[in-house]
């Protein structure tokens, strides 16, 4: 009460000072700058206070989405509000996007974002109803894990030249199966580069793909690594080949796509949290030093190391970079590939 009455007698001397109504106006104009601007301070010091949303393109059980629900469950540990993942696939990420986009900026709708949609997706679909550069600011980068081609395990084929033979030597294209654009595009890449063609299967998630997979309904698939291995560990499904830049240090018996004859392919897919652009600074920032935090955390080195991949550690302004990076790698290689948007 007593820092109260002070301040209000503090603007009531500068109101004596005023002399005019113009500058009374002015005056007044300021002051109610400097409370809308405490009143926003004051509801980033008070978020999250409900339920958190993070949308997530992909079907429950894949690889991203297993990196959403654990930095969910952290985050909603460590700001003591519910994280809730809500698993919208379909249409290459847009849906998920988009659900985002049309939320309200205040940081209770947060995107799992992977290259697909903020890479990919600006290279092949005409007309996007998104600019990833725009609408969205990326909070941390969450992890990143090669990619693989794989097949099951009573397969044929052994190797990733196997599957480049049989291409060439029959009458139709073998069929690949992938559950994002990103995928897909990174198979049209060893098509071209191998002189080949391949039937994309595109499918919503990574579980579909195992079980039509297994069921030998598919050739091969090309897929996230680390959502495979429980799968090639059980000897369901084998491990033709990874696309990293070396060989996975678990599995150190297979090889790479460039050991098999590419030397320039590599792909990994990685995935970041995301909010609309329009996201209060200072909101951002507590989400984005909570992830950071989590990060440190040796429950994330554990996690991590039982998905295969790696950690992305990065705050907004690397991840930012990374993330156009790669588009214009993506952009490269999809005029490598002859892939027009459509």
């Amino acid at each position: 009460m007593f820092a109260e009455s002070n301040s209000r007698t503090a603007i009531s001397h500068v109101f004596d000072y005023a002399k005019g109504a113009k500058m009374k106006r002015i005056l007044l104009l300021f002051l109610g700058t400097i409370g809308f601007a405490s009143l926003a301070m004051g509801q980033a010091m008070d978020f999250p206070n409900k339920m958190v949303r993070v949308i997530v393109p992909f079907t429950a059980g894949s690889g991203s989405d297993t990196s959403a629900r654990f930095f969910a469950e952290k985050l909603s540990g460590m700001l003591g509000q519910p994280f809730v993942v809500e698993n919208k696939p379909g249409a290459s990420g847009v849906i998920a996007v988009m659900t985002v986009k049309n939320a309200p900026a205040d940081g209770y709708t947060i995107l799992l974002a992977s290259d697909s949609p903020l890479t990919v997706n600006p290279v092949t679909i005409k007309d996007l109803p998104y600019d990833p550069n725009k609408d969205l600011r990326p909070l941390t980068g969450l992890t990143r894990g090669m990619s693989a081609y794989i097949v099951a395990a009573d397969s044929k084929f052994h190797t990733l030249g196997d599957v480049i033979a049989a291409s060439k030597s029959g009458k139709a294209p073998l069929n690949v199966a992938t559950y994002s654009a990103g995928y897909h595009l990174g198979h049209e890449w060893l098509a071209n580069l191998a002189g080949v063609k391949f039937t994309n299967i595109p499918y919503k998630g990574g579980a579909a793909i195992f079980t039509d997979l297994i069921g030998g309904q598919l050739d091969f698939a090309f897929v996230d690594f680390g959502g495979a291995i429980p799968l090639i560990k059980s000897g369901k499904i084998r491990v033709l080949a990874v696309a990293g830049e070396t060989r996975h240090p678990d599995f150190p018996d297979v090889p790479t796509v460039r050991e098999s004859g590419y030397p320039e392919y590599t792909k990994y897919g990685w995935v970041s949290f995301y909010v609309r652009a329009e996201t209060p600074d200072d909101i951002t920032a507590k989400l984005s030093n909570a992830l950071l935090k989590v990060h440190a955390t040796n429950e994330a080195k554990v996690f991590i190391k039982k998905q295969g991949g790696e950690l992305m550690p990065y705050p907004p302004d690397v991840m930012q970079k990374y993330q156009r990076e790669q588009y214009d790698r993506i952009r490269r290689i999809a005029e490598i590939a002859g892939i027009k948007p459509m």
